[in-house]
């Protein structure tokens, strides 16, 4: 049985914040494009894109964590792994993939938020570790494709 001493996290600012994602679930990073808007009961969802043909849901992050986003020109779309299917979230702009251990991320009991996982203790910086599938449930995405068919 092997155990991970430590871990990748690609990690990304939106506003002041710095978030991070586990580097296995992030399959690319894209230059912002204006989502087509579909309708949806979440005002985080964004619309889709077509990415290589393939129809896939974005999701404005600041939004879905309840931060006010004023949207840098540089933003960037981060397709992320969310189960079985990719979505990408809308971040201002991708920092650096860090290698962090094990030891240096806590959990959060007080969050009670399924879309964070941890929190990454780096020299002085706090860095919050997102889990994609707790960010965005199967559901939305359902809704999305639906909404585009």
């Amino acid at each position: 049985m092997s155990t991970e001493s430590t871990r990748q996290l690609v990690v990304f600012s939106l506003g002041e914040e710095e978030y991070a994602l586990p580097i296995t679930q992030v399959h690319e990073i894209i230059r912002w494009t204006e989502p087509r808007s579909v309708a949806s009961d979440q005002a985080w969802v964004r619309g889709v894109i077509s990415l290589r043909g393939k129809i896939v849901p974005v999701y404005d992050l600041a939004e879905r964590l309840g931060l006010s986003a004023e949207r840098p020109e540089h933003a960037k779309i981060v397709i992320v792994e969310t189960g079985a299917d990719m979505a990408g979230v809308i971040v201002d702009d991708v920092e650096e993939v860090l290698t962090v251990d094990i030891d240096a991320l806590d959990t959060v009991p007080a969050a009670g938020d399924p879309a964070i996982e941890a929190i990454a203790k780096i020299e002085q910086r706090l860095v919050i570790l997102l889990d994609p599938v707790g960010l965005f449930g199967g559901a939305v995405e359902e809704e999305l494709v639906e909404a585009v068919a």
